[in-house]
């Protein structure tokens, strides 16, 4: 199986358990702090793209 496959195979219990076991591991109190870090680290990645092709239009 390859890893769309397996993607793929993930149902709705196996979503709910992945869920469950995150706010186990984490707690409540935890999880909005690591949302709001990986959305600021997502933005400034597309920032930084951003930025990169400006200079390659700039170099041209």
């Amino acid at each position: 199986m390859t890893a769309l496959h397996i993607f793929l195979a993930i149902g709705p219990w196996q979503i709910a358990i992945i869920v469950m076991v995150v706010l186990l591991l984490f707690g409540g109190k935890k999880i909005p702090e690591l949302m709001r870090g990986l959305g600021s680290g997502i933005k400034e990645f597309k920032d930084a793209s951003k930025e990169d092709e400006k200079l390659e239009e700039k170099k041209e």
